[in-house]
């Protein structure tokens, strides 16, 4: 899956993040290029999930850097860092289940002013999950879980993000349904969209990205290109069923 690099479009340096007394991560650094599709694999705990909020804003680190497109974001709200450009489709999907797909569309372009382009991004957004088009007027939470996970993508989408943050977007899917979803992150990074993929499916995971990082116990025990760690037997042993 590799392909060329483009510029570094996010660097993450010595990033510490506690609950309380508890720390979750622990002294972790990863960057991301324009372009690519780059994973955090590892166990549930590892702090794959908190890491991402941390990048998007949702939670504060205790100390280390986050620059993203050049500007210092570490501690800065998360609607601020969408308006920079970033956007996350959150673990669990999180859709407004009273309010319809269309409604649902339409929150994720919430801080845009450009109703042409928003306008195109629906449709782009349909054209990826036409599951959605189906169901435009149904409420979310009337929908199945695999339609759910669409909409939460498809949301996160219509910010017209540089970076997608995707957290376990694989979830307690059907098997059809997450060959369904790597194929749609794949067609989204071909459209120019940059990834950042958290996902405890580390067979499908490396399967479609470029880079990956293995996380265990909130550090970084494994990097390298994602073809070289799927062969790789510590990773195989812990992470792909042997």
């Amino acid at each position: 899956m590799t392909q060329t690099s483009g510029t570094m479009l996010l660097q993450v340096e010595d990033l510490h993040v506690s609950y309380g007394a508890i720390a979750a991560v622990k002294g972790v650094s990863l960057d991301v290029r324009e372009g690519e599709i780059v994973t955090l694999i590892g166990n549930n705990g590892a702090g794959k999930s908190t890491t991402l909020r941390t990048i998007s804003g949702l939670l504060h680190p205790r100390s280390g850097t986050i620059t993203f497109a050049g500007q210092s974001i570490a501690g800065v709200p998360g609607h601020e860092v969408v308006a920079l450009g970033m956007a996350h489709a959150p673990e669990g999907r999180r859709i407004f289940p009273r309010m319809t797909v269309a409604e649902n569309l339409d929150l994720g372009a919430y801080l845009r002013k450009d109703p042409a382009g928003v306008a195109r991004d629906r449709e782009r957004a349909l054209e990826l999950f036409p599951r959605l088009a189906e169901r435009i007027n149904q409420r979310a939470g009337t929908m199945s879980g695999g339609e759910q996970q669409m909409l939460a993508v498809a949301r996160a989408l219509m910010a017209a993000p540089r970076l997608l943050l995707l957290d376990e977007p694989s979830m307690g899917l059907a098997p059809v349904l997450v060959d369904l979803i790597f194929d749609t992150i794949s067609r989204i990074r071909e459209q120019g969209t940059t990834i950042l993929l958290v996902e405890q499916n580390a067979r499908a995971a490396l399967a479609v990205a470029d880079r990956a990082y293995v996380l265990e116990s909130g550090h970084i025990k494994l990097s390298g290109a994602a073809s070289d760690l799927a062969r790789n037997p510590e990773v195989a042993a812990a992470y792909l069923g042997g």
